[in-house]
């Protein structure tokens, strides 16, 4: 406190650099401290990381071409990073799993790396192996952390690293690949899960059986879940354990390779599923106390474990983790060619809460010190590592609070991501579907959520995903259907629920996709109404396989209504796809009546309308649109999609002059529009 009276000096204003992203907001401006403050931390590790500008950060990322086994001129090396380790040995088939001193690694000095090397005969392909790791009052074995390639005895269930070098490496057909974007049309999907049958469908089974379906459906990405080694099935993939091997349960490396060459061949992206939001708390298997030491990859203390997952939280405060989890974006795009991530879990990375049992309500939530910036460094720096090494990479962030700047480039002081996941849009539907009766349906409230979102941000945007089909939820066919589906999704026999169902189903989606402002997802089996839930062999359903496959046979069966869900699933996507760049173009509200439950929009020549009326048919509907002809290129109520065909789509429509209107070149658009539909029609 200064003395009373006593003349004070004005403090210095010192000048704040304004980044785009607030120029972009002016609601960011009081943030903006907190905002420049994330990006120079960004920019300073940056900095550090490539030397002052005297290497690339893909030439920091490369610690899987140095950690691991490998394979040299000479014969073999191997080196792990653990420091709390006394002694390491390699263990494995080559001898008899004993500590020999022939298989003892050695400190490289001043570091905490281990080394070993050896003559090229004395391991080979095929052979199984593992650390024996001794420390400070303890030792055991461990799968080391960089290990390529880990497999599971089908008798003990145990894992080993595995020694991979084959003869026959893989030769690629595709060499170059560049996504189509303009939408992204995802397929999210799981390999193991991915057969009609009662067992783990592998990577060639999935090439074979499934990407064609993909392909003739008109998706240009698979999104593909489980990829990263993890010891329980049932976990999702979402308890990795070996970050840099890929699960060898569906398959081997060349096999995995196939797939992706073959869908780059037919101009699919994929994108990966990555888990660096957390780690499984298997020790012999994972990550948990690699070297004894509980906090080598981990944070210390209560911040260890995730209290809702059960695993383990990465400490993105050190230098190491960020050298290993960087490496692994590198290694996955250089060694399998895959075109991008989606980084699960971003909430729980970049809270201290993990954004449990907190509320979102305004920008100060974002900006309150309860965010760990060392994370938010890491997905920043990952952006940018990921771009530099395919300028052409699709990055995703699963992130529910909203922060703001995810989707924005890092030069603009955003996280880089190229979207954010809208997760609002799954979440409205199924409240609406759950709360409200169909008469109550709002197109005003319909409409602002499945386009709310930040003007400078692209989303992917989705009804359900992988999150909606698992035991304890329901899709969106089974809440509008429920057991019904079971008795009438018979072509003939369908009752009024049914009919319901396939009406709605086939809105939302249109109403969803119709809106985009970058890419559309839909999750395997969800667009023909796929009946029923996912539940992996665990012991409370007797480890059964049952709920954990696809039932293609539906689909395929004429006799059923599934095939009407797909055949209009493809015929969206081929609408939106007739207008080029169609997530770029403006969405304009034509009209809405939450009274008549009409909803009307126009995307350049592309005009949707929409009647969530259950009971109400509208004849000679108004709509204020642009001078001209329009004509029918999709409806919902059509005969060849399950409906009833009651409007003549050859019909083609014609705007009736308005003199009010002439000097800015409208006349109204009169169409019929049957209760529970929805039609789009193109400006000729």
């Amino acid at each position: 406190m200064t003395e009373k009276g006593k003349k004070q000096s004005k403090p210095k204003k010192t000048q704040t650099k304004m980044l785009r992203i607030v120029k972009d907001d002016t609601y960011l401006t009081p943030y903006q401290d907190a905002i420049n403050g994330r990006h120079e931390f960004a920019m300073a590790k940056l900095n550090a990381f490539t030397q002052g500008g005297k290497q690339s950060l893909s030439d920091f990322a490369n610690g899987h071409h140095y950690y691991g086994l490998h394979r040299t001129k000479s014969g073999w090396v191997f080196r792990e990073w653990a420091p709390n380790a006394t002694e390491i040995y390699l263990i494995g088939d080559f001898n008899n799993w004993t500590r020999t001193e022939t298989f003892r690694c050695h400190r490289i000095e001043g570091t905490g790396d281990w080394e070993l090397k050896l003559k090229a005969n004395q391991i080979s392909h095929g052979q199984l192996y593992k650390m024996y790791v001794v420390w400070q009052g303890g030792e055991g074995e461990r799968i080391p952390a960089w290990a390529q390639r880990v497999v599971q005895d089908t008798a003990t269930k145990i894992f080993s690293a595995q020694v991979w070098q084959p003869q026959d490496a893989y030769q690629w057909k595709k060499k170059s690949f560049k996504p189509k974007t303009t939408p992204l049309l995802i397929y999210e999907c799981h390999i193991g899960m991915g057969q009609d049958a009662e067992k783990v469908g592998t990577y060639t089974e999935f090439k074979d059986n499934v990407l064609p379906r993909i392909i003739k459906d008109g998706y240009n990405a698979i999104q593909i879940m489980a990829i990263q080694e993890h010891p329980y099935y049932g976990s999702f993939g979402y308890h990795v354990s070996s970050f840099f091997a890929a699960s060898s349960r569906f398959g081997t490396p060349n096999e995995l390779k196939a797939l992706i060459d073959e869908a780059h061949k037919n101009g699919i992206a994929v994108i990966m599923d990555i888990v660096h939001s957390h780690a499984v708390k298997n020790e012999s298997e994972g990550l948990g106390r690699l070297a004894g030491d509980p906090n080598q990859f981990f944070y210390a203390g209560e911040r260890r474990e995730h209290p809702a997952w059960d695993s383990l939280c990465f400490d993105y405060g050190k230098d190491e983790v960020l050298h290993f989890l960087l490496s692994n974006c590198k290694y996955w795009i250089e060694e399998y060619h895959f075109d991008g991530f989606r980084f699960d879990g971003v909430t729980s990375m970049i809270y201290y809460s993990h954004g449990l049992g907190e509320d979102f309500n305004g920008y100060a939530d974002y900006y309150n010190g309860h965010q760990d910036d060392n994370a938010i460094c890491y997905l920043t720096l990952a952006n940018c590592l990921i771009h530099e090494v395919n300028k052409n990479a699709i990055t995703i962030a699963e992130e529910v609070s909203g922060m703001p700047g995810l989707a924005v480039p890092f030069k603009n002081g955003g996280y880089g991501f190229d979207y954010r996941m809208a997760m609002n849009i799954p979440d409205f539907w199924i409240k609406t579907i759950k709360e409200l009766p169909d008469e109550a349906w709002k197109p005003s409230s319909i409409f602002w959520e499945i386009k709310n979102r930040r003007s400078d941000e692209k989303t992917i945007s989705y009804c359900e995903s992988h999150d909606q089909a698992l035991v304890g939820d329901k899709t969106i066919i089974f809440r509008l259907v429920d057991a019904d589906m079971y008795w009438h999704f018979k072509k003939g026999d369908e009752n009024e629920m049914a009919r319901r169902g396939i009406a709605l189903h086939k809105m939302i989606r249109l109403a969803t996709i119709g809106t985009i402002n970058g890419g559309y997802l839909n999750f395997m089996g969800n667009e023909f109404g796929h009946p029923e839930w996912i539940d992996f062999p665990r012991e409370g359903n007797g480890w059964s396989y049952h709920y954990a496959q696809r039932q293609w046979n539906l689909v395929d069966n004429k006799e059923l209504c599934y095939h009407w869900l797909n055949d209009f699933d493809n015929r969206m996507l081929e609408t939106i796809k007739q207008e080029k760049n169609f997530n770029k173009t403006a969405i304009q509200e034509v009209w809405h009546d939450d009274a008549d439950q009409i909803l009307a929009f126009s995307r350049n020549n592309l005009l949707f309308v929409f009647n969530f009326s259950p009971t109400r048919s509208y004849t000679d509907y108004g709509l204020l649109m642009p001078e001209g002809s329009y004509k029918v290129v999709l409806n919902t109520d059509a005969q060849e999609f399950g409906g009833f065909g009651f409007a003549d789509d050859s019909v083609e429509h014609f705007t009736t002059p308005d003199a009010l209107y002439n000097d800015v070149h409208k006349g109204w658009l009169k169409l019929y529009i049957p209760a529970r539909s929805a039609v789009v029609l193109q400006k000729v």
